[in-house]
């Protein structure tokens, strides 16, 4: 039998879709359903290592957790990782499958699309439901032609659509009913109705103009999500690292401790710090300022998708410079992956780039060597006593250079070296390939202490304060309850298990 399944769309990225469809799969898993996420196509360079060693999608990974079942390659059977504005990286059910050049990619759909279409309905044999992720907008018409994530899946699954409007950007009567406007007859006969996401105030004075666009476009609105504080963990979309900024808890300490991030132009799993911006006492600020590098307590080069053009960014924009500052006075540097990569002596890359040799930042006695083969690892390790479990991503390998205790050419205060986790500590400066190393809560708030006490300043963990993992549950049975108490479940549980009834309105022009 096949399983039921709704597919949910945006009229913009970052309108809310990856974090409906995870509210969507607890409140299921909570009526005793079996639950599967999926999308079927993903561009991100935030991605997760499933147990089995696949990679996908890091909003899928979650999507997996809020229905709690196991994350797999099926729930996002293609992920896109930009590596840079016209090339793209294929992941195709979780392993590396080539690369894809804007130029072939109304060609190249094809074999991607069936790959996708196969494996949703294999998910669809073994789950009582799944929830469908879109991609963007469904009325990107440039694109409508071979797409196969938004009314192209639909289509071919005979899926009911249900569109997804942030209203805290404004506009979000006109981009929906523009959305489906913009539809042909058969996309507009699965367009199911509306859910307004983000809202903050009193609905009642929401309702007229609800009532209108029910009544212009002949399709119901579902509900009214509210704007859920704290709801920015494990977010994908880079418009949502803002969210960092946005916990309303109070900390008592008398000073924060301030953490600069780099906004590199490919940043990867930016979400590593999550786990650091959630933490008690602890700001988290995302730059490209030089200056506010150097002025921060602890300066971090997050994950990249292309270490070495990253590298010749930052050189470009100063900021190389801001780091070897930091290390010559003996403040914190945390390179993370693609951020360790580029803190080594020399990087040799005929792979990713094609570089060939590059000096890197020289602030760690290590060779970076990129190789054709990916490493895809859930690694576990300790340090200082905690336990830490991780998982990697990655081509390039580091190693320390042979015989390299001969650091001389170091920053003064970098020339004692250490293991930290599988990389190095040199002085103030630390870097390991480790993803999600940070969500460990006992080895993220002895580190934090270790790098608060080299930039003198009195941090400590606060007592009581709740898990990283905590947080995360909390979160996802937030939306749930959000999900609960501000749609009308029934009609949405009616439509996901007998799909779209026909006679919805055609809404001119379509296209």
């Amino acid at each position: 039998m096949t399983a039921g399944g709704v597919l949910v769309a945006g009229t913009t990225s970052d309108a809310g879709k990856s974090l409906v469809v995870a509210g969507l799969c607890r409140y299921l898993s909570r009526q005793g359903l079996r639950v599967a996420p999926f999308k079927a196509q993903n561009m991100s360079n935030n991605s997760m290592v499933c147990p089995d060693g696949t990679e996908i999608g890091r909003a899928q990974w979650l999507q997996a957790r809020a229905a709690r079942v196991e994350p797999e390659a099926a729930m996002n059977p293609i992920l896109l990782k930009p590596g840079s504005d016209r090339r793209s990286h294929v992941i195709a059910l979780g392993k590396p499958y080539g690369t894809l050049d804007a130029g072939e990619y109304a060609t190249g759909r094809d074999g991607l699309a069936r790959i996708a279409f196969d494996t949703l309905a294999e998910l669809r044999e073994r789950f009582d439901v799944v929830v469908c992720e879109g991609a963007g907008s469904p009325a990107e018409i440039n694109l409508r032609g071979g797409d196969y994530v938004n009314m192209g899946l639909a289509r071919h699954a005979r899926l009911p659509v249900v569109v997804v409007g942030d209203i805290d950007r404004g506009g979000v009567m006109a981009s929906m009913f523009g959305t489906l406007a913009l539809l042909n007859a058969d996309d507009q006969a699965l367009l199911a109705g509306w859910l307004v996401n983000k809202f903050r105030g009193d609905v009642d004075l929401l309702r007229p103009g609800l009532d209108t666009l029910t009544r212009l476009t002949g399709r119901p609105v579902y509900g009214v999500l509210p704007w859920i504080e704290g709801a920015w963990i494990d977010s994908e979309d880079a418009l949502a690292q803002a969210g960092w900024q946005r916990d309303p808890r109070q900390s008592t300490h008398a000073r924060p401790l301030r953490v600069a991030v780099a906004r590199l132009p490919r940043t990867s799993n930016a979400t590593d710090v999550d786990a650091l911006a959630a933490e008690p006492g602890v700001t988290v600020t995302l730059t490209t300022d030089p200056d506010t590098l150097v002025a921060a307590d602890i300066a971090v080069l997050p994950g990249s998708r292309a270490t070495v053009a990253d590298l010749t960014w930052l050189r470009e924009r100063g900021i190389a410079d801001a780091v070897r500052v930091r290390a010559e006075k003996g403040r914190p540097v945390l390179g993370i992956c693609g951020g360790y990569q580029m803190l080594a002596r020399t990087i040799e890359d005929d792979w990713e780039s094609g570089a060939g040799h590059v000096d890197g930042l020289g602030l760690l006695p290590t060779r970076v060597d990129f190789h054709r083969e990916k490493v895809l690892a859930t690694p576990r390790g300790a340090w200082r006593g905690e336990d830490v479990v991780a998982y990697e991503i990655h081509h390039g390998v580091a190693r320390l250079l042979p015989g390299d205790q001969d650091v001389e050419s170091f920053p003064a205060g970098a020339r004692d070296v250490e293991p930290f986790l599988d990389g190095w500590r040199s002085g103030a400066v630390w870097g390991t390939t480790w993803h999600g190393a940070f969500e460990n809560d006992g080895f993220r708030r002895a580190w934090l202490t270790e790098a608060a006490r080299q930039a003198g300043v009195a941090w400590e963990p606060a007592s009581g304060a709740p898990g990283f993992g905590e947080l995360r549950e909390s979160m996802l049975d937030r939306l749930a309850d959000a999900i609960a108490e501000n749609v009308d479940t029934d009609a949405l549980l009616k439509l996901i298990t007998n799909g779209v009834s026909g006679g919805l309105p055609f809404v001119p022009p379509g296209t």
